[in-house]
């Protein structure tokens, strides 16, 4: 009886067991899931750095990339507050290397991959007011000028930069409105809401039925983007080639496209 009970539980264990494995044939792969790399991207790379990714990910079965844009400042207080992001992109150098000094970054992975330029822009309707140059910006015509946060958004460091170097900062003051990001900054212009903003070249060029480029700058700290394999990663390989790829020829093709220069 002891051995016809245990021969009953082997066949009704066998039983159980037939259908996995008739669905699984021998030699058949299993799928793996895709490895997720978080990618923050200053705010100006919003509309490039998807196509970026998707060569990536082309070129690297298996991999899923996902952006997440903001002010560079902003992405890396997120990462210091624990987010899960992967490669940090910065519109400047001054922000990747406080990430670095604050050891969220590694040092070893920084890259230089792309460069661009600061305009002035205005509404493409306003006809009223005859902005032609920087010191224009102080006529009593001119009520609102928008710029980025300078604590936490590079080009909002250079446009200060930019008013500061023709001694125009006590007269523009009190007609500042300060935008979380660069493209916040572009948003408020297109729509008519302030008379003036600064934003980067790439920026412009996203909606030029809707906004004017008064004036191109180039005398002022250059505007580099720069990124670097955040400290904590969980995929710190897949990481160091999404940052080698920044800088990589496909990549610059695209980066180009949108109007951004070399590094």
């Amino acid at each position: 009886m002891r051995l016809f009970a245990l021969l009953s539980m082997a066949c009704l264990l066998l039983a159980i067991a037939a259908p996995a494995a008739a669905q699984t044939p021998p030699g058949a792969k299993t799928t793996a899931p895709p490895q997720t790399l978080g990618v923050a991207a200053a705010a100006s790379l919003s509309d490039v750095m998807p196509e970026v990714a998707r060569g990536f990910e082309a070129a690297h079965p298996g991999s899923a990339v996902r952006v997440n844009a903001a002010a560079s400042g902003v992405l890396l207080e997120q990462i210091a507050a624990g987010a899960q992001l992967d490669v940090y992109t910065s519109a400047d150098a001054d922000t990747l290397l406080r990430g670095i000094e604050r050891r969220l970054l590694r040092p070893d992975t920084r890259r230089d991959f792309a460069s661009n330029e600061m305009v002035l822009i205005v509404p493409a309707a306003s006809t009223r007011l005859p902005l032609e140059q920087l010191a224009d910006l102080a006529r009593p015509e001119v009520r609102r000028i928008a710029i980025g946060k300078t604590a936490t958004v590079p080009a909002g460091r250079y446009a200060r930069e930019i008013i500061d170097s023709v001694r125009l900062w006590p007269a523009l003051q009190r007609k500042i409105v300060a935008a979380d990001d660069v493209r916040q900054v572009l948003d408020l212009v297109a729509r008519g809401e302030v008379d003036a903003g600064f934003v980067y070249r790439t920026d412009a060029a996203t909606v030029p039925d809707r906004v004017r480029v008064v004036r191109v700058f180039s005398d002022h700290t250059p505007v580099r983007y720069l990124a670097a394999v955040v400290a904590g990663s969980r995929n710190e390989t897949l990481a160091r080639a999404f940052v080698l790829w920044l800088d990589g020829a496909e990549a610059r093709a695209v980066l180009q496209r949108h109007g951004f220069g070399p590094p």
